[in-house]
């Protein structure tokens, strides 16, 4: 049974992916269709400073919680109120600033005033996020993925219905407070999360003042985990960030057109990206399966089935790898008809696709490093990559490359993360 714990594992984590997926796609369209293009212009705004946030206030905790727990060495219940208690006070403080910030994020950083409901939103928010992602750490550790799919699919689902009942009237109000209550519904749709997974909780788990009070040894290990965890995630969060404007501002020197950026950049993260990562979601689901079972394996010092485990991980993403890369090389046009009804960018996805091959086994190595506790060697291989990134990136603006500099100076990230990534765990397991 133990065996087979990690394919079970991942099946119900694919299964429900998939149904969330679907739920998240409605959700994408009913918001467009009620908000129109205006309005999702102002929601995809103020969206990549969300993501930021979440990765600050989450602080990497669903991932620590998830090794420790596996580990089966701590007591759980303290270990989760002590990871709940300094979760909910670092997130105080960041709602206190994301909350006197936004008029200055809305008009100084975003150049777009309306965007001030949606910021003050984001950080009634945020401590939602966090509790529900702790909870789900915890269960992922338990190796229960059911209540982790269960939560999620009732949380979509009670998203697309709060904005279906309640987005037309904030329209009324105005655009931005239609866009803002669309951040809001997170709220509503977290809380019925946290619920359903209060309901998997043991029969006999009890909260007392004794369980309240942080133990200082569970902060300092899971903040030892937590802590490189959020760092890999700023890292590539802030390096996206900064990836169109140093694109656009040196081609735009080299004499390039705005309309041919604005085009190829579109066309590069609006089609080739989303339509090469799809398999990313099954990837994904593999190494969340597979954090739990590589942690509770190498703690007890079963090295063997450790690594037999993290090669099944990459054999399993390679198993879906592998046809993508080669529908994407021999036969772009029919996804790209299929899911996007164009067929601009047949030929960066050729160039693309290979390269993407190591970017779908990334995700279980990186995992599986967090798993033994080397989340820090995870993010110094992220930031090294994202520095290579950058700086290919503009010496290949300055060769004249044009869209194309995106491309290899993501390629080059894509291909120094994952086998530096591969290394460590070689010279660890």
């Amino acid at each position: 049974m133990k065996k087979n714990k990690f394919v079970i594992s991942t099946i119900i984590l694919i299964i429900g992916g998939f149904i969330t997926k679907i739920l998240s796609m409605i959700i994408k369209i009913v918001m467009t269709r009620l908000v129109g293009t205006e309005g999702i212009g102002l929601y995809m705004l103020v969206n990549p400073t969300f993501m930021l946030f979440i990765a600050i206030c989450t602080l990497g905790m669903p991932t620590a919680i998830s090794k420790l727990v596996s580990e089966n060495k701590r007591n759980n219940k303290k270990l989760v109120t002590s990871a709940l208690v300094v979760s909910i006070s670092i997130n105080v403080f960041i709602m206190l600033f994301v909350i006197l910030a936004a008029k200055m994020i809305a008009n100084n950083l975003l150049h777009e005033e309306r965007a001030y409901y949606s910021l003050l939103a984001i950080g009634l928010v945020l401590p939602f996020i966090s509790i529900s992602g702790i909870l789900r750490g915890y269960f992922f550790g338990k190796q229960k993925m059911i209540p982790h799919v269960l939560s999620n699919i009732t949380e979509d689902v009670t998203r697309l219905i709060s904005i279906l009942l309640f987005t037309p009237f904030f329209l009324i109000k105005g655009l931005e407070f239609a866009v803002a209550f669309l951040v809001l519904s997170n709220i509503i749709s977290e809380l019925t999360s946290i619920i359903i997974l209060f309901f998997f909780l043991p029969k006999n788990f009890k909260l007392t003042k004794k369980d309240l009070t942080p133990s200082l040894n569970n902060m300092k290990d899971i903040l030892e985990i937590s802590l490189p965890t959020t760092g890999s995630r700023l890292i590539g969060t802030i390096g996206m960030f900064f990836e169109p404007i140093i694109f656009t501002y040196f081609l735009l020197k080299l004499g390039y057109s705005n309309q041919y950026i604005l085009n190829e950049y579109g066309i590069l993260n609006g089609y080739v990206m989303p339509l090469i990562l799809l398999p990313s979601f099954f990837t994904g689901a593999i190494s969340q399966a597979l954090l739990p079972i590589v942690s509770n394996g190498y703690a007890n010092n079963h090295i063997k089935y450790t690594r037999s485990k993290i090669k099944q991980g990459i054999f399993f993403s390679l198993l879906i790898g592998i046809p993508a890369t080669i529908i994407f090389v021999l036969v772009p046009q029919i996804p790209l008809k299929l899911i996007f009804n164009t067929d601009q960018g047949i030929n960066y996805i050729k160039i693309l696709a290979p390269i993407c091959l190591l970017h779908y086994i990334q995700s279980p190595l990186t995992s599986s490093l967090q798993a033994i506790g080397k989340s820090s060697e995870a993010m110094k291989d992220t930031l090294v990559g994202m520095i290579l990134r950058t700086i290919s990136l503009i010496i290949c603006c300055y060769l004249n490359l044009g869209i194309y500099s995106l491309i290899v100076a993501s390629s080059i990230n894509i291909i120094y993360v994952t086998i530096a990534h591969f290394i460590k765990i070689k010279k660890l397991i």
